[in-house]
């Protein structure tokens, strides 16, 4: 128990670290964006996203090599987007306590895209199922391989495309002349270590934690890993919808997800080479996480605002989430996640 503490308490510094050079990297990315004339759409769904989504990306990447696991990182990519859909902007609009303003080019181009992209990675899980199977287990699995892995980054290449077509329309109004650019670009190094360092670390305490108490991998990362790596997420969004700025706020959102699940497993599977895959625990997740994705959609095409009221109910939502994965984990509800 002493030894469980200590890793707790690990969890605890580096979801601090994790803090301090995330707001590094996304500073010097916004400021980056702003330097290079970018306009708010594409700052808040890629410059800012990748910035703020490296904790992910960096979970991955160490569970592949350090842990052999790639289904904590997985684990943690899924229970971050959940997060991230539900509680950043439940919390940008109950922070602010006004409307977070949308607009059609957002709700229809962003929020469609994004739920593209997570079909497109349970297309490739389902076809890691059928081409690639795992035997030998009760549960359906799958080996995801460099070839498969290869999709959702082309899917990916093809969403850098449509916002490269607005970068190339857009005239910017923002003056950039003042910025440090050099000091940005160090800022962003210093961020990109410092993440590295501090989950290399978190990545360890939550692998033990779990392996101490019997606890999936996959779950450990839907839970513990998620909520310390999307801290991250949660300050851009909230800050942003601080500023009226609330276009960017929810572009971060959708653009980090995107980022996530189109860029950050298959890296982690280039890495490895071939990584199986708990098919059967994994698509009940997806399923939450398009359900959260219906429900944000749903909220933000009304009016094309996000109200008060609104931000409670997503909030509730990822309580009950929270809830049922805990239950699964203690076999109390319905087993829908075989382990």
């Amino acid at each position: 128990m002493a030894t469980l503490a200590v890793d707790v308490v690990i969890i605890l510094l580096t979801t601090g670290v994790i803090w301090i050079g995330s707001g590094w990297l996304e500073n010097a990315s916004e400021r980056l964006a702003t330097y290079y004339g970018l306009p708010e759409v594409v700052q808040g769904s890629i410059v800012t996203a990748i910035g703020s989504s490296f904790p992910e990306l960096a979970t991955v990447v160490v569970a592949a090599i350090t842990v052999n696991s790639l289904e904590l990182g997985v684990g943690t990519i899924v229970g971050s987007a959940v997060f991230n859909i539900l509680v950043i902007p439940a919390l940008a609009g109950i922070t602010t306590a006004e409307k977070i303003e949308a607009n059609r080019a957002l709700v229809y181009k962003e929020a469609l895209f994004y739920m593209l992209a997570v079909s497109v990675l349970v297309i490739t899980f389902a076809l890691a199922v059928i081409y690639y199977p795992v035997g030998g287990v009760e549960y359906l699995a799958g080996n995801i391989t460099r070839p498969l892995a290869l999709v959702p980054l082309g899917m990916y290449g093809l969403y850098v495309f449509i916002q490269y077509q607005d970068t190339a329309d857009h005239e910017s109004d923002d003056d950039g002349s003042d910025i440090a650019i050099g000091r940005q670009w160090g800022l962003l190094v210093a961020g990109l270590v410092a993440i590295l360092i501090a989950v290399e670390r978190l990545v360890h305490s939550v692998d033990v934690i779990g392996t101490a108490l019997g606890v999936p991998d996959f779950i450990m990362g839907v839970t513990i890993a998620a909520a310390a790596t999307s801290l991250p997420d949660a300050m851009v969004s909230v800050r942003a919808a601080s500023e009226e700025r609330g276009i960017a706020s929810l572009a971060n959102v959708l653009g980090s997800n995107t980022f996530d699940l189109l860029v950050a497993i298959p890296i982690g599977v280039m890495l490895v080479g071939s990584t199986p895959i708990n098919f059967s625990m994994a698509i009940p997740m997806f399923a939450v996480l398009t359900l959260s994705t219906v429900l944000l959609f749903t909220a933000l095409r009304t009016d094309l605002a996000l109200s008060v009221i609104e931000s409670y109910g997503l909030l509730a939502a990822y309580a009950l989430f929270v809830v049922w994965v805990v239950l699964e984990a203690l076999d109390v509800a319905v087993d829908l996640l075989p382990t």
